[in-house]
């Protein structure tokens, strides 16, 4: 399903998610994630959050590691909480 940023706020809100992951895969095919809390959550979802692209298998030399996650909005999925 294609989602708007407009959408995903309001899904985020009215399920009260307090972070968003945004996930990666890095070279080898093993999963990442940042996790941006609810205050970041518009400059999450414009493509404005950075990560250490050297810290990450296979990516960038620290050199260029300063890297953008950009959504992919159509991935966008609330995942039910863990239970203890």
């Amino acid at each position: 399903m294609a989602y708007t940023k407009a959408e995903i706020l309001k899904a985020l809100k009215a399920e009260k998610v307090k972070f968003l992951r945004l996930q990666i895969t890095d070279i080898l095919g093993v999963v990442k994630n940042v996790e941006v809390p609810e205050s970041q959550f518009e400059k999450a979802l414009d493509g404005e959050i950075m990560f250490d692209g050297s810290s990450i298998e296979g990516f960038t030399r620290i050199e260029e590691s300063d890297m953008l996650l950009k959504p992919d909005y159509n991935t966008f999925v609330i995942l039910p909480e863990a239970l203890e």
